[in-house]
């Protein structure tokens, strides 16, 4: 017969005390110290942590078992005759030592600046985005350079991951979703001329998901509009052709993963993570994360619509539409419409001017002659040039 075992359950006040009933059956079966009520609350938290949710717990009762016999061992190293909370969290730290090894190297390369990583100030067209890392049985976060550059063209937006091999399917989806929210929202009265080039810097392995598409869309913003982004805030989350902020995975492993960066580069008071509102549920963070929160060095922003997001990062006003369709001047989107009229009306100058014939550009005799000298130098050294 087939039957499906699932790996979580609600976190529940009867299952929570069942946990404990576990905890002390374990103990008794296995001979270990018993427990006091905050050991037994850090295993709950822990099967908390395991599956990233306040509401649910894990059941997969094997790592639990783990944890409670190791927080055995360093209670009996204490000459405890009670596991307490410190005990547990000793066991779950030594535990994650043992196997984080990558996760430090990858660090080393933040701190030496091997990575380039701005943790204050402000930048156009630049933001942190933050991935996971999977390596063997821990996940851990870290911050990554995002950048666009926008400039006058018909090629819309150039995925150099993509261009390079180096996206996968989803990366891919997340790109194109954001050409739907420019044309939803500045190509309603003309169509959008412009081309924009987009990269994870010093990336050079595969990219992969869309928790990213967000941050890719606020550094298009801040480049259309020339307004600088605050480096000091780290965004994940995906985003829909509608502007709304989504949920992603590896929340908590990702605000960790910059904290940690911070941490190490100074922590100023100003810097923090931008996540979805839709994974606030999902917090379930290590104790030198809320502490730090709580002393206001470090904060924790929800957003459910990328006008929030542009407005935290760059401390303009989005902006209303008008009936027309038409923001203020004085609004980050008015700027940004105001940019791409721009590319428009130079775009239709040029076109003005030079013309078109089947589909291609007629340029003066002088501009051509140039051409041609690059088509035989291109021909003398053996590299492509137009096809005549």
């Amino acid at each position: 017969m087939r039957a499906d075992f699932d790996y979580e359950v609600a976190r529940t006040d009867e299952t929570v005390k069942l946990y404990a009933q576990f905890i002390a059956r374990v103990c008794r079966n296995e001979s270990l110290l018993p427990f006091t009520a905050g050991g037994v609350s850090a295993v709950v938290e822990y099967g908390e942590k395991a599956i990233d949710s306040k509401s649910k717990l894990s059941l997969r009762f094997g790592n639990v078992v783990g944890v409670i016999k190791e927080a055995d061992y360093w209670a009996r190293k204490d000459d405890a005759d009670r596991v307490t909370e410190a005990h547990v969290v000793k066991a779950f730290t030594e535990h994650r030592f043992r196997y984080n090894l990558y996760e430090e190297k990858i660090h080393e390369n933040y701190v030496e600046d091997t990575i380039l990583i701005d943790v204050a100030g402000e930048a156009v067209g630049q933001v942190n985005a933050l991935a996971v890392y999977q390596m063997g049985e821990i996940a851990f976060g870290r911050p990554s350079r995002i950048t666009a550059e926008t400039f006058m063209g018909k090629s819309g937006i150039v995925n150099i991951e993509r261009e390079s091999k180096l996206s996968g399917k989803t990366h891919d989806k997340g790109v194109l979703i954001l050409s739907g929210y420019l044309g939803r929202t500045f190509a309603r009265r003309y169509p959008l001329s412009l081309a924009i080039s987009i990269t994870f810097e010093q990336s050079y392995s595969g990219v992969d998901g869309d928790s990213a598409s967000s941050t890719e869309l606020y550094a298009i913003l801040s480049s259309l509009a020339d307004i600088p982004i605050r480096q000091g805030i780290a965004v994940t989350g995906s985003v829909n052709q509608k502007g709304q902020v989504q949920a992603i995975g590896g929340v908590n492993q990702k605000i960790e993963g910059f904290f940690d960066v911070c941490r190490s580069k100074g922590l100023n008071g100003s810097q923090g993570v931008m996540i979805p509102a839709a994974n606030v549920k999902n917090l379930m963070l290590k104790k030198s994360v809320i502490e730090a929160v709580e002393q206001g060095q470090f904060t924790i922003w929800q957003v459910a619509t990328i006008e929030e997001g542009i407005e935290i990062l760059t401390g303009h006003r989005a902006g209303q539409p008008d009936e027309k369709g038409m923001y203020p001047p004085d609004t980050l989107f008015g700027r940004v419409q105001a940019q791409l009229e721009t590319y428009l009306e130079q775009g239709l100058k040029l076109k003005k001017k030079y013309g078109e014939e089947d589909g291609g550009v007629k340029f003066p005799l002088e501009e051509w002659m140039a051409l041609a000298m690059i088509h035989d130098i291109n021909m003398i050294h053996g590299l492509p040039s137009w096809k005549t």
